[in-house]
């Protein structure tokens, strides 16, 4: 014969009975979606210390503020460094440009100031017998010239001496010039004529342009000469009787003479 235990409304439920209602009210809160937010008593006491859990009677929900604060921190800190990046590279373009401003000024001023030492080399004037010196002056008197006046000045070299044109001109003569022998005359750029003479060798030809200091030829004695030497005479013209004063006109050019 069984016993059973009447219930009534001042007993209380059975352990199995509560176990029951236990779980049957855990499915109902699953169903309901409430049990998938619960979060562990400690992770929710923390949450709440430092503000990112709301009590919200049932449980606690982590809140979106303080992910919200989190993205804009690093929207800002991308943001910041992606202005200083095109900052760095402005500054670096903006170097570099004016590096090359630079340069190209440097290159512009050599290249103008060659160009003005270039010019002025053309138009300096010099010896024709670098570091000679005059042994026979200009009109000096005798026999030995058919005029009775010597047309130039003798500068010493001994045979076969370099002979330089003393300034920029145009070959005009160049050749057997009777008693000049192996002469030749240039036509300067500035209008007045050159004439060396008694060369041994010539190294130019009518029509060639020439520079100062260029090989025009190479001392000697041929023609009416008593030794090798330069006769050199300065021209108003091409022409035989138009002699200036060689010693004036290199130093009036500033040839120290």
């Amino acid at each position: 014969m069984a016993f059973t235990r009447a219930t009534g409304k001042h007993r209380a439920p059975s352990r199995m009975a509560r176990r029951g209602a236990g779980i049957a009210g855990a499915a109902t809160l699953a169903g309901a979606g409430v049990i998938g937010s619960l979060a562990s008593p400690a992770l929710a006491a923390e949450a709440v210390e430092d503000g990112s859990l709301e009590d919200t009677g049932l449980t606690r929900v982590v809140t979106d503020e303080s992910l919200a604060r989190h993205v804009d921190a690093q929207a800002s800190a991308q943001e910041k460094q992606a202005y200083e990046a095109a900052a760095r590279a402005k500054a670096a373009e903006e170097a570099k440009r004016k590096a090359e401003l630079r340069a190209k000024e440097i290159r512009e001023a050599k290249e103008r100031a060659a160009r003005e030492a270039e010019r002025k080399r053309l138009n300096s004037f010099q010896l024709p017998v670098a570091g000679s010196y005059v042994s026979t002056g200009y009109q000096t008197g005798g026999a030995l010239w058919s005029s009775g006046h010597h047309s130039g000045i003798d500068f010493h070299a001994a045979y076969g001496t370099k002979v330089v044109s003393v300034s920029s001109g145009t070959v005009v003569e160049a050749g057997w010039g009777g008693a000049y022998g192996n002469n030749i005359v240039i036509r300067m750029n500035d209008g007045t004529y050159t004439q060396y003479g008694h060369l041994s060798a010539l190294r130019v030809y009518v029509g060639q342009k020439v520079t100062p200091g260029e090989l025009i030829g190479i001392s000697g004695s041929s023609g009416n000469s008593t030794g090798p030497h330069l006769h050199f005479e300065a021209r108003s013209s091409a022409e035989y009787g138009s002699d200036i004063n060689p010693v004036s006109y290199l130093r009036s050019r500033g040839v120290a003479l």
